[in-house]
């Protein structure tokens, strides 16, 4: 390496990117280059705008890389969004951003590549919380991913089939920059038989719909799953969500008559995608309900649900370390506080569809852990946290023990101290596994001086896992064995977790539904 500015060549074409430093929290100063917006598929527009991913146009030269790409993300649906996620104009929305310790072919470094969250609709892979620094310093190459969102990645267009138009073009987005990485990582330092994919929230669903695709299985060997939802919508759950948002913006649910509207138009009437709702009705938390407008599974790119496909095998041999923080959605009803103060929250669970006995025992988990006392709209708030994101750890965790590759769980039980985040809410974990605590925008969700000594335990799983294979901690099985981060800064124990949550799993998806 040299003072001058990195040049790596791609199949495409050169980029140039640049050197950055980095001071750790002791201190410690590392160098490392960024490479950015390197576009790994054509523009997303005109003809190609509902196509499937096509080659990006070659250059001549070598390509300025230090600046990020243009986003799929034209305005956060998030006011304000808890993650800093820039949203950058432009039609090569299609990009990656490379950061890497060691931009020389012959350098074999393990690589991450991350797939960033925001419930397919929103999110961005310019976010400082994804750059992977912290993993440059310790040897690793970092990628990071974009994929289209909302109507342009996920509606189900009727016409899919004529003329380019396809179906699940996001997910087909995650897999033409994995093959990308496959075939360019090398010449950033990387080793492409040495990958982990990563990602939060819709993008810890990513990764669970990649370990379960059978045509993703040569693009990584490791998965980390934070906080994943279940991307498995069925196929007329979605084509029914298209419908509405397409027919609230004027035009037909398909290719042919949505080309003809600004993707701002489908922005504006995301909410068209569930159907109108009596608010003097129960909301039932205790279902299976899916985003609507994720990935879709239509038997040909997404072949099973993700349950399904591990139930079948399908990954079984790839390692996983999948997990969750302990209160993702609870301040969810914290609006409803007052209203619901002094309420006993059992029969208000049983009216939100759990059996009288499961919502005694939400309860009861409720008082043993010490946050009864927060009042029902959290013992309500954590019932939607454990149905959307903590059965789903704990049901795929449990489904793949005792197989081929090593499945381990974690729970982030660390509270924010922020005066407007909740208890360990979702997102809070990115900057501790990322050793990223100096971060834009992480004071404002994890408040003053957040302990570097739990960033020191998470990231040292997260680099152990990604670049050794391992975590140390024993695997999850019988026991329910569950690295536990918190609620102390600088504790990490193993402790059984997500028994709960696994039979809250089984009432939603293998018993019949309590009648309201």
């Amino acid at each position: 390496m040299n003072a001058q500015a990195p040049v790596v060549t791609t199949d495409s074409g050169a980029v140039r990117g640049a050197w950055h430093e980095h001071t750790s929290a002791d201190g410690r100063t590392s160098r490392h280059a960024v490479f950015r917006g390197i576009p790994f598929a054509a523009a997303p527009v005109g003809q190609l705008r509902f196509a499937a991913p096509q080659p990006p146009v070659a250059w001549d030269g070598v390509r300025d890389a230090t600046q990020f790409g243009p986003t799929p993300q034209r305005i956060s649906p998030y006011n304000p969004p808890r993650v800093p996620e820039p949203s950058i104009p432009g039609e090569e929305t299609l990009n990656v951003s490379v950061t890497t310790p060691d931009p020389s072919a012959s350098a074999g470094l393990p690589v991450l590549v991350y797939i960033h969250g925001g419930g397919f609709i929103g999110g961005s892979p310019a976010s400082p919380w994804y750059v992977g620094e912290a993993f440059a310093r310790d040897g690793v190459v970092t990628a990071v991913l974009s994929y289209r969102l909302g109507f342009e990645g996920f509606a189900w267009l009727a016409d899919a089939g004529r003329d380019g138009v396809v179906n699940n073009r996001g997910v087909l987005d995650w897999l033409f920059g994995l093959e990308w990485v496959q075939r360019n990582i090398a010449a950033f330092g990387g080793d492409p038989s040495r990958v982990t994919i990563a990602g939060q929230s819709a993008g810890g669903a990513a990764v669970m719909r990649l370990l379960t695709m059978p045509s993703a299985q040569h693009l990584f060997q490791g998965v980390l799953a934070l906080s994943p939802a279940d991307a498995s919508s069925p196929v007329e759950a979605t084509a029914e969500a298209t419908r509405r948002v397409a027919h609230a913006s004027g035009c037909e649910p398909t290719a042919e008559s949505a080309s003809r509207v600004h993707e701002d138009v489908f922005f504006a009437h995301r909410e068209a995608v569930d159907p109108p709702r009596d608010p003097s009705q129960p909301r039932i938390i205790f279902k299976d309900a899916p985003l609507a407008l994720a990935p879709c599974v239509d038997g040909e790119v997404c072949e099973q649900t993700v349950s399904d496909a591990l139930a079948a095998g399908v990954g079984a041999d790839k390692r996983l370390f999948i997990g969750s923080t302990a209160h993702e959605f609870t301040m969810m009803l914290s609006p409803s506080r007052q209203q619901l103060a002094g309420l006993d929250p059992v029969p208000l669970l049983v009216e939100a569809g759990a059996s009288e006995e499961l919502a005694r025992d939400v309860v009861e988990d409720a008082r043993e852990r010490g946050e009864l006392e927060r009042g029902t709209a959290w013992v309500l708030g954590q019932a939607i946290s454990d149905v959307i994101f903590r059965s789903c750890v704990a049901h795929w965790a449990q489904t793949r023990k005792g197989g081929p590759g090593p499945t381990w769980t974690y729970d982030f039980r660390w509270e924010s101290r922020s005066p407007d985040v909740e208890g360990a809410a979702h997102c809070i974990d990115i900057p501790f596994g990322m050793d990223m605590l100096s971060a834009e925008g992480v004071e404002e969700a994890l408040g003053p001086q957040p302990p570097q000594a739990l960033a020191d335990l998470v990231h040292a799983d997260w680099l152990g896992f990604v670049r050794d294979g391992e975590v140390d901690a024993p695997v999850h099985g019988d026991g329910w064995e569950t690295v536990v981060y918190g609620p102390d800064a600088g504790h990490r124990s193993v402790e059984p977790a997500y028994r709960l949550q696994k039979r809250i799993w089984d009432a939603i998806h293998l018993e019949a539904p309590a009648a309201p």
